[in-house]
């Protein structure tokens, strides 16, 4: 294999090459970036999130393949990852997780104290995720939290502490998660029953869709109360109007359980998280109240 080959099985293997999982992590360490700095980030924190955010989904991946690498040969999305096709060895993509591991957490080391043990966390919720589809028909909850980790982390760094907006965040945040990783799961469903993994879509049946279309209902509902709780003003409730509206058209897409239609609408969440971001920097930076704030 020469050189070029090998940094391109790399980039396969991280999923450099499909960046939705990178933004999807992302999304949500920006809302708890600009809500725990109150719409200011520290630059040299917001640097630190962001490449730690690249380094621990690509460690993320190669983890979950080096789990499913004998599932992944039987799904036909999956078949050709690096490790199914046995392009690499284990321990060469166990060697790259662990250097992708080890420099998040020397990002992480420039932290403080509070910042570095939540990453400890953080790091387990990772490690042990691709492993529950053996037995935890509910998989995606447990993403949830590891994908919205980030937002209690980025209260800790810039707060020194933790408060409850943070750990509502997070657990609506689930909800979300839940959603999107369902569609996701509807593109291998028929894979997943016939080699025996569980998930969402195969524990939610013939409710899929509607189940679905909740988790986003209740996410949407959670974000807004999250809103008007935290005394957020108009540009933020436009950025959560514009998610709901974005959630509903996935409805559509859906409906019809079809693999190209369900795979899109997960993609598609990628500017549901966008608008709610662009929502909060949107409200920190015009400071627009709602009717209620100007109330209280």
């Amino acid at each position: 294999m020469t050189l070029s080959q090998r940094l391109d099985t790399y980039e396969r293997l991280m999923r450099l090459d499909k960046p939705i999982g990178i933004l999807l992590l992302l999304w949500p360490t920006l809302w708890g970036l600009w809500l725990s700095s109150y719409g200011l980030p520290n630059p040299g924190v917001f640097v630190i999130f962001v490449l730690g955010v690249v380094l621990m989904r690509s460690a993320g991946c190669i983890v979950n393949d080096i789990a499913d690498r004998d599932f992944d040969p039987q799904v036909e999305r999956t078949r050709t990852r690096p490790l199914a096709a046995r392009a690499i060895s284990v321990a060469e993509a166990i060697t790259l997780a662990l250097l992708l591991a080890g420099l998040a957490f020397l990002l992480v080391l420039q932290l403080n104290r509070l910042t570095i043990q939540l990453s400890v966390a953080g790091l387990a919720l990772a490690v042990i995720y691709p492993f529950l589809k053996r037995f935890f028909w509910l998989p995606q909850a447990w993403l949830g939290v590891a994908f919205g980790f980030g937002i209690p982390m980025a209260f800790a760094a810039h707060q020194n502490a933790v408060p409850p907006i943070a750990w509502w965040l997070l657990g609506v945040h689930v909800f979300w998660t839940i959603a999107y990783d369902t569609e996701y799961a509807m593109v291998d469903r028929d894979d997943d029953l016939r080699i025996g993994i569980k998930t969402s879509a195969i524990l939610f049946g013939r409710h899929d869709v509607a189940l679905t279309m909740l988790c986003h209902g209740l996410f949407i509902a959670g974000m807004m109360l999250i809103g008007y709780r935290a005394n957020l003003g108009l540009g933020y409730f436009l950025g959560i109007g514009a998610a709901g509206m974005l959630a509903a058209a996935q409805y559509f897409m859906i409906r019809s359980r079809s693999r190209e239609g369900c795979f899109k609408a997960f993609l598609h969440n990628n500017w549901m998280g966008a608008a709610i971001f662009a929502g909060i920097a949107a409200d920190f930076a015009l400071r627009i109240p709602m009717p209620w704030v100007q109330l209280k």
